[in-house]
């Protein structure tokens, strides 16, 4: 299996137009628990091009047949960190690997990580402050990280995709 290299541009490109609306082919899951991690798959696809149907994979075929990765916080961590087959793959990362169409998930006033948000550019002098985001369920674009509230942060730093 190839390893290609991650269309950061074309993920932010497309995290751009959809920031603020949603595309029709993709349910929109706002009301039933959010839809943040549905906007950074759909941002990661338009970056690869490839979903991962495997069992344990990443995909979306439609509303009742798409894998738990492409919409749970947790198993999209989990499926990137790990992935060995097609699709994206990364790893966990640190604030100084940020690079836009990377991905921070945060953890809110839960106990767990509940929310991704996709990095659209980061600037200089590095930090909080300086990374910007885009995101769906608090639908953003260019917001800084710095102005979440959150007990915790991770970084997934998108490393390409298989085929």
């Amino acid at each position: 299996m190839n390893i290609y290299p991650y269309d950061r541009d074309a993920a932010v490109a497309y995290a751009h137009d959809m920031a603020f609306k949603r595309n029709k082919d993709y349910y929109d899951f706002s009301e039933i628990g959010g839809d943040c991690t549905n906007f950074v798959s759909q941002c990661l696809y338009a970056g690869t091009g490839v979903m991962n149907g495997a069992s344990d994979g990443w995909y979306y075929y439609g509303l009742n047949n798409r894998s738990p990765s492409w919409t749970s916080v947790t198993y999209l961590y989990k499926f990137l960190t790990s992935n060995k087959g097609s699709g994206p793959f990364g790893h966990a990362g640190t604030i100084e690997e940020l690079s836009e169409g990377d991905i921070v998930q945060l953890k809110l006033a839960e106990a767990d990580f509940s929310h991704s948000l996709l990095v659209v550019d980061v600037g200089r002098p590095l930090g909080l402050g300086s990374v910007l985001i885009a995101a769906h369920s608090i639908d953003s674009d260019y917001r800084p990280l710095s102005t979440y509230t959150i007990s915790d942060k991770r970084f997934i730093i998108i490393d390409g995709y298989r085929k």
